[in-house]
């Protein structure tokens, strides 16, 4: 059985000072993840930076290994990109591939530097620019260390590892002008994030 991603939509009306509720559910990609990874997001270590060198020598349009978070709590209102240390050393060496050039060896040291961006844009036609991104886990609300808002209405959010760790369900919510939406993530698909 493959894990699936949750995500529950609250939308808060401002101005009607009504509630709907409803639920959408992500889809982890369709095609086989390889190579396999159940660790979740992390520091870089020696086992998950060359799982992701050998990710990222895949090649392909769209390699699930190095895209999994395409369509990551699938809303109308906003679309998420997560860059994560893994996701920089497969991304790095993705595009020489798709170059035809010879894979780098990215650097470990900068990989060790990164942190988790969890990226927000716009979706097409909608208007509920981004004001913030919380994690909730364990009854815990846990803010970005730092955050950067952009005109655009999208922003980016940076996170330490400990709000990702596949040990426990989390809620990711993401606060717009107009409605916040709550998404919901068990931890057997946080283990297969990267």
């Amino acid at each position: 059985m493959r894990p699936t991603l949750l995500c529950s939509i609250v939308m808060v009306s401002v101005s009607m000072g009504t509630a709907a509720h409803g639920q959408i559910k992500a889809q982890p990609p369709k095609s086989r993840v390889t190579p396999p990874w159940d660790k979740g997001i992390q520091a870089i270590s020696r086992d998950s930076f060359y799982n992701a060198i050998a990710c990222g020598k895949q090649g392909g349009a769209n390699p699930p290994c190095v895209f999994w978070d395409t369509g990551l709590c699938k809303n109308t209102d906003f679309t998420l990109a997560v860059y994560t240390p893994y996701k920089q050393v497969a991304y790095e060496v993705w595009q020489a591939v798709q170059k035809k050039q010879e894979p780098p060896t990215p650097s470990y040291a900068d990989a060790q530097r990164t942190r988790i961006t969890v990226g927000v844009t716009p979706a097409a036609g909608a208007k509920n620019p981004i004001t913030g991104v919380t994690i909730s886990r364990g009854g815990r609300v846990v803010k970005p260390v730092t955050q950067s808002l952009e005109s655009g209405g999208g922003g980016k959010f940076i996170f330490d590892f400990a709000p990702f760790a596949p040990t426990e369900d989390i809620t990711i919510e993401l606060a717009g002008k107009v409605r916040t939406l709550k998404c919901a993530v068990d931890k057997a698909v946080l283990a297969t994030f990267r």
